[in-house]
């Protein structure tokens, strides 16, 4: 599906209601399948909570669990660690050139037995699950985040529970500390410190719900709307002012773009008034690489040029995310330089015609430059890519005044 989109409102108003946290649902779907007892309130409707769900209950051998990169990184450690099963674990093309070594080594130091279908260190891989006693595994502290979250999810099943020690810088702090407090959350005992996890083992949790705060990341687009925008008063539910996630950065960050933000008791209220524009904007994303897309396209709209750094993550994404912003952001007329670990805007102040930006199966680069449309009108190819994380995306963006045409593929 193809979407030409435009607005020409220059003040924004709505109530938006977005689906649960997937960094938070995928977490304690892990942790509710290895305890039963847990429940859980405002689970993620994305696609990739749903092929994690659905991965999860089957029981055949082979599992496919498509565009889903953190499905595939916890679903690793999870069947690495459930004795007597067996599985192929896949995925799409894509995700069978996301690199999974490091997690697996990591695994197999442990005592894992998991061997790789075709490319080594890449997926289908075949994991034999088995009991895993061994009680500390090292690995590099400078990797995706999701591979020492797969190994604190699985930690106390394991009957010594696991300390892991990182090697040299951490990346993705937030998002290692989400998933401790989630733990904590369910009753589990863990701690973080300095370069060391360590998670103490449990039989059994108490019967409870537990609810997932709304996605911050889905929340970047919004913000970037009112930003743009002359004037906005946009409600977002549901939110804590007290996040777990990394990307609740974004009130501070979108402060220098005018934009407000009002905590309520389970919702913000983003406000942007007339006012002046910063000259140029410098952030270093390493804990939040997610919101740099939105961040760039904030900024190309709004003509201050930019230079994001920590991205390095990005590169391994659902398509490298550095090189397809810079060609899809050069289609508008501006330029941009990418390394491997940032991304500088050099904005042109008008805008090219007739551009139609390719999305990579990346939904966040089919939402990242969404509200672009409030500048220019624009094409946005295989916009249901957005189902990956937030399927409700485009009617959300209807409702505030935004005209979503379909135009012939």
């Amino acid at each position: 599906m193809n979407l030409k989109i435009s607005n020409t409102k220059k003040h924004l108003s709505g109530n938006i209601k977005i689906t649960g946290s997937k960094s938070e649902s995928n977490r304690l779907l892990i942790l509710q399948a290895l305890y039963p007892s847990l429940k859980i309130s405002n689970l993620s409707n994305s696609d990739d909570s749903h092929y994690l769900q659905k991965a999860l209950e089957s029981e055949d051998e082979l599992i496919d669990i498509h565009h889903a990169g953190t499905a595939m990184r916890f679903l690793t450690a999870y069947f690495s660690a459930l004795e007597d099963r067996e599985v192929v674990l896949t995925g799409s093309k894509r995700m069978t050139e996301r690199p999974v070594k490091l997690l697996v080594d990591a695994l197999k130091k442990m005592g894992a037995d998991i061997s790789y279908e075709k490319n080594e260190g890449y997926p289908p891989i075949r994991i034999k699950g088995k009991k895993l006693e061994a009680e500390t595994v090292s690995l590099e502290a400078n990797i995706s985040s999701q591979y020492i979250s797969a190994l604190m999810l699985i930690a106390p099943s394991l009957p010594n529970g696991l300390e892991i020690n990182l090697e040299g810088k951490i990346t993705s702090t937030p998002y290692i500390k989400m998933t401790l407090e989630i733990l904590q959350r369910a009753g589990i005992t863990g701690a973080f410190k300095g370069n060391t996890i360590k998670v103490e083992p449990a039989e059994q949790l108490e019967e409870q719900t537990l609810a997932v705060e709304s996605d911050w990341s889905s929340a970047s687009y919004y913000y970037s709307l009112a930003a743009i925008a002359e004037s906005a008063d946009l409600k977002l539910s549901t939110y804590r002012k007290t996040s777990l996630q990394g990307d609740s950065c974004l009130a501070e960050i979108y402060k220098q773009f005018g934009v407000s933000t009002t905590f309520g008791e389970d919702y913000v209220l983003l406000e942007k008034r007339p006012g002046s524009k910063p000259k140029r904007i410098e952030e270093n994303l390493q804990n939040s690489p997610d919101i740099a897309q939105t961040i760039a396209v904030t900024c190309l709209a709004l003509n201050i040029p930019c230079y994001l750094t920590g991205l390095h993550t990005l590169k391994i994404k659902e398509t490298d995310r550095l090189v397809a912003l810079k060609t899809e952001i050069e289609k508008f007329g501006s330029r941009v330089e990418v390394t491997q670990d940032s991304l500088e805007l050099f904005p042109q102040e008008n805008f090219s015609k007739n551009v139609s930006v390719a999305t990579y199966n990346d939904h966040r680069m089919a939402m990242a430059f969404a509200p672009l449309g409030l500048k220019v009108p624009f094409e946005i190819k295989d916009a249901d890519v957005v189902s990956k994380s937030y399927p409700g995306f485009w009617e959300d963006f209807q409702k505030l005044n935004f005209e979503v045409e379909k135009t012939l593929i």
